[in-house]
């Protein structure tokens, strides 16, 4: 392709910090290539959110972005509109440009979430951890919601949110709650021999362990859980699901 062509196509693209290692330039990218489609995917990795209105100015052919991980909920008061659901979420991970110029905010995480965890929910999986309270968990806590399962948050202090911390965590409170879901960074390469500091004893064969993280696709948080039993998945369906909820909305609303 040359400089022209790349130039007259429309781009997409995935704001965040620290993302090289991410997956949705790499789909996208095959996507386009394998569908013959005119658009470009670009990595914005920027050091603070203030930077976003500069990525705009310099990128005038932009006409959706995802946003991460740290940038889901910091985003918002740049948008113009949001969906109700991402209000109710309080976190965006997807961004529609309007041809007036206007940015709408969206959330496809909720859904990459709920049709990738229903194929491994059993009638007895009705208590959930989630584990973290940035803008994934928020998508993550919707969905449970949605699909009847009560939940606690857990975080490494007490906030809003958090029901408990990781120091309140005990075999008794792990076997009581047979989903347990990871969405901190905590076990994403390079630290892959990380993973969140739970008493693990309390696992059994009841339990279901997600992992949002997918790089490694087998992380230790999982690999503790098998050993006891578990059953276990990671995020890769979620993000593929979510990705594709994310070009439907680019090209259908």
């Amino acid at each position: 392709m040359d400089k022209k062509q790349e130039k007259d196509m429309s781009k997409l693209g995935l704001l965040g910090k620290q993302i090289s290692y991410s997956f949705s330039r790499t789909y996208f990218t095959e996507k386009f290539e394998n569908e013959n489609l005119h658009f470009t995917y670009e990595n914005f990795d920027i050091e603070d959110i203030s930077e976003f209105p500069s990525v705009l100015k310099s990128n005038p052919t932009l006409v959706g972005l995802n946003v991460t991980i740290p940038y889901k909920e910091l985003i918002i008061p740049y948008l113009d509109d949001i969906s109700d659901q991402a209000k109710e979420i309080g976190a965006v991970n997807t961004i529609k440009f309007s041809k007036d110029g206007k940015l709408k905010g969206y959330n496809t995480d909720c859904y990459g979430f709920e049709n990738s965890i229903k194929p491994f929910l059993k009638p007895h999986h009705q208590k959930a951890l989630i584990l973290g309270t940035g803008g994934a968990s928020k998508a993550i806590a919707y969905t449970l919601k949605q699909l009847g399962i009560a939940f606690h948050y857990v975080s490494r202090s007490k906030n809003t949110l958090a029901t408990f911390t990781y120091d309140d965590l005990t075999e008794a409170i792990i076997g009581a709650h047979t989903v347990i879901i990871n969405c901190t960074p905590v076990g994403t390469h390079p630290k892959v021999n990380d993973c969140p500091d739970i008493p693990y004893d309390g696992i059994t064969k009841a339990h279901l362990l997600y992992d949002l993280i997918y790089n490694p696709q087998q992380t230790k948080f999982l690999t503790c859980g098998e050993i006891l039993g578990a059953t276990t998945t990671n995020g890769l369906d979620m993000l593929e699901l979510q990705a594709e909820k994310a070009w439907e909305i680019w090209n259908l609303t």
